[in-house]
C-alpha cells in the first residue's frame, strides 16, 4: 500500500464527499441484515401455526387460525420488501458518493501527470517511449481509478457487513457462530498466500502493455518508412510476438484467480453445511429455534459476498498498486534543467566562451570549445546536420 499512499492527499481533498459515502455503506448494510431476523420470526410463526392448526382440527375456529396465519406471512413479506427497498436506496447513494469521487480523483491525477510531463526536460523524453508515457497517463490511471472507486467502496462494504453479520450471529448463539465461522481463517491464509502472486503478475501485465503501446505508436509514427521499404510483414510478426507475451502474462493472472474464486465459494458452502448440522444439534438441546437455523443460513450466505468481494478487491488493489508504482516513478522524476524566470527585459550582446557539450545518453560530443559573439539586434542562423548540436 506504500505506493497507493500517494493518493491519500486526494482522499483528504474530497473527504466531505467520502464521509457521507461511508455512512451510506453502514446504513445500507444495517438494512441488509434485518431481513434475516424477520425471516426467523416468520419461520417460527409457520411452525407454531402449523402445530396450532393441527391442535384445533375439527373445531370451527380452525379456519380463522389459517386466515390469520396468511395475513401474518403477508405482513412479514411486506417488511422484507420494504427493507430491501431502503437498502437499495442507500446502496444507490453509496455508489453516487464513492464512485463519483474516483472520477474526480482520476481527473486530478491525469492533469497532475500531464502537467509534470510538461515540466520535464528533453532528456526525459529521449529516455522514454511515447507509448509508455501515454500508457501511464491512461491505462495505469484507469487501474488506479478501480482502486479509488470499486475497491474502496467494496472494501468498506465488506468490512462493515462482515462485522454486522458476525455480531448478529454471536448474539443469537455463540457455539453455532463459532463453528459456522471456522473456514474464515483458512480464507485469510489463502488470500495472504495468493496476494503476492497477483501483485507480481499485475506488474508484468502493465509493463508489457506499455511495451505493446509503444510498439504500436512507433509503428504508426513511422508507417511511411515501413510501407516504403515493404516491412509490413515483419512488423506484423513483431506485433504478434509482443501480443502473445501480453496474452500469456494475462493468462497467468487469470489462472491464479481461477483457483481463488471457486475455493472461496467452496469454503463458504462448507460453512452452510456446518450451520445446518450444528444448528440441528442446538435445536435438540433447546438453545435455539428452527427459525434461528434459517437466520444463520442467511447470515452465512451474506458472508459469501464479502468473501468473493475480498478476492476481487485484492486483485484490484494489487493491480492498482503496480500501476501507481509506475506512475510514481515518473512523478518523482525531476528535470535536470530547472525552469527559471525573467523578471526584467534583457539587453546587450550574447557571448559564448569555450562552450562544450556531450549528450549524456549517447556520449556523443556535440560542441567542443565553441566561441560566439552575437551583437544586440543582430540576426544569426545556425545550420547543421541532425545531432550536430544546433539546439
Amino acid at each position: 500500500m506504500k505506493d497507493l499512499a500517494y493518493l491519500n492527499k486526494y482522499f483528504i481533498k474530497y473527504k466531505w464527499r467520502l464521509i457521507p459515502g461511508v455512512i451510506f455503506v453502514i446504513i445500507s448494510n444495517y438494512f441488509g441484515i434485518l431481513p434475516a431476523k424477520v425471516i426467523r420470526e416468520a419461520f417460527d410463526l409457520v411452525k407454531e401455526n402449523i402445530d396450532l392448526y393441527k391442535l384445533y382440527n375439527g373445531f370451527d375456529n380452525q379456519q380463522s387460525i389459517y386466515d390469520q396465519f396468511g395475513k401474518s406471512l403477508l405482513y412479514f413479506a411486506g417488511i422484507v420488501l420494504l427493507l430491501a427497498l431502503l437498502r437499495g436506496i442507500f446502496l444507490f447513494l453509496m455508489r453516487q458518493s464513492i464512485i463519483l469521487i474516483s472520477r474526480y480523483i482520476e481527473y486530478d491525477l491525469k492533469n497532475e501527470i500531464y502537467k509534470h510531463y510538461q515540466a520535464l526536460d528533453f532528456a526525459f523524453f529521449r529516455r522514454n517511449n511515447t507509448g509508455d508515457l501515454m500508457n501511464r497517463a491512461t491505462e495505469d490511471v484507469n487501474q488506479v481509478r478501480n482502486y479509488l472507486g470499486p475497491a474502496i467502496m467494496y472494501s468498506i462494504n465488506t468490512v462493515t457487513l462482515s462485522i454486522m453479520v458476525i455480531y448478529a450471529m454471536y448474539d443469537v448463539n455463540a457455539t453455532l457462530a463459532t463453528y459456522a465461522l471456522l473456514p474464515i481463517p483458512i480464507i485469510m491464509v489463502i488470500i495472504l498466500f495468493i496476494n503476492k502472486r497477483i501483485n507480481q503478475r499485475s506488474t508484468k501485465i502493465q509493463a508489457q502493455l506499455s511495451k505493446l503501446s509503444s510498439f504500436v505508436q512507433e509503428t504508426f509514427s513511422g508507417i511511411r518508412v515501413i510501407k516504403t521499404y515493404t516491412q509490413e510483414a515483419g512488423k506484423i510478426e513483431e506485433f504478434k510476438k509482443e501480443s502473445n507475451v501480453y496474452r500469456n502474462t494475462s493468462l497467468d493472472l487469470v489462472r491464479v484467480q481461477a483457483i481463488f474464486f471457486p475455493l472461496i465459494i467452496f469454503l463458504v458452502g462448507f460453512s452452510t453445511i456446518i450451520t445446518v448440522y450444528i444448528g440441528g444439534l442446538e435445536v435438540n438441546k433447546g438453545t435455539i429455534t428452527a427459525g434461528n437455523i434459517a437466520e444463520f443460513i442467511i447470515y452465512v450466505n451474506q458472508l459469501t459476498f464479502p468473501a468473493l468481494a475480498l478476492a476481487w478487491v485484492t486483485s484490484l488493489i494489487q493491480r492498482a498498486a503496480a500501476s501507481q508504482k509506475r506512475i510514481n516513478e515518473f512523478l518523482n522524476t525531476k528535470s535536470e534543467i530547472p525552469n527559471g524566470t525573467v523578471t526584467k527585459d534583457l539587453q546587450g550582446n550574447i557571448t559564448l566562451e569555450n562552450v562544450s557539450f556531450t549528450y549524456p545518453e549517447t556520449g556523443i560530443k556535440a560542441l567542443d570549445n565553441i566561441n560566439l559573439n552575437i551583437q544586440a539586434g543582430q540576426t544569426v542562423a545556425i545550420i547543421g546536420k541532425t545531432g550536430s548540436g544546433k539546439s
